[in-house]
């Protein structure tokens, strides 16, 4: 006699559970809330550039209305709503939001007062002559490339990113059990940092904080936080920073 009351593929309510917040977790940790540290890109920001580079949104090109862009990033690559892909492009547009806007938007962006974005419908965009860097020698082997969400097309794992612009940028992302909230710091100086490490691998962070002194915003201001605290919150990766405008 055969016992209908028990499944053949059942399994105990706390172990699905737990097994299912986990496999959620990982996907919003590596796939969706932080960005990559090798380019310093969210997948969503990753696909955006990748996308207007197949479209040959290169900086010199013509810009495109911003629908098309989205509806190309949805069909291909992210298979989400459009308003967080049109949200995501919008803000790696603003001068006042990334150090180094990585699209060059044309028409109403949305201002630093709360001021939201006009419709995909009105705005134009393409990509920035520092966007062309991350993407630069991107078909010649430089990276790995997966295939995207159905199989159809391929797209890259990261960028070449020839910058670092996790540090350039920034980076703000909340997770399952963990966030990050990186501030935005000047190329000039990370370079200039990045040198002098590499002359002298030993360099602490005081001797680095001689070349790159704290964070550098894009809204402008002055930093009145002190330098040791600064410094602190380089060592222990825990801190905050106080910016005056002016």
């Amino acid at each position: 006699m055969t016992d209908l009351t028990a499944a053949p593929d059942s399994l105990p309510l706390d172990l699905y559970a737990e097994r299912a917040y986990l496999e959620y977790a990982m996907s919003v940790v590596k796939g969706r809330a932080l960005p990559e540290v090798a380019d310093g890109q969210k997948p969503v920001q990753r696909r955006i550039l990748y996308a207007m580079k197949e479209m040959g949104l290169a900086a010199g090109a013509k810009p495109v209305k911003s629908a098309r862009v989205v509806g190309e990033i949805l069909g291909k690559y992210h298979p989400h709503g459009d308003r967080s892909a049109y949200e995501a492009l919008v803000r790696m547009a603003q001068d006042f939001t990334l150090r180094y806007p990585l699209i060059d938007g044309q028409g109403n962006f949305g201002s630093r007062d709360g001021d939201g974005a006009a419709a995909m419908r009105y705005t134009e965009a393409r990509l920035t002559p520092i966007a062309d860097l991350l993407l630069a020698e991107i078909d010649q082997g430089t990276v790995d490339f997966v295939p995207n969400y159905d199989g159809a097309f391929d797209e890259p794992r990261l960028l070449p990113a020839r910058l670092p612009m996790v540090l350039l940028n920034g980076a703000s992302g909340i997770a399952v059990g963990m966030a990050t909230e990186i501030p935005p710091h000047n190329l000039t100086e990370v370079a200039a940092a990045a040198v002098a490490l590499l002359k002298d691998p030993a360099l602490d962070t005081a001797g680095l904080m001689t070349y790159l002194p704290g964070p550098d915003f894009p809204g402008g201001g002055r930093i009145i936080t002190a330098s040791d605290d600064i410094r602190a919150a380089y060592e222990s990766g825990r801190g905050s920073v106080r910016v005056r405008a002016q």
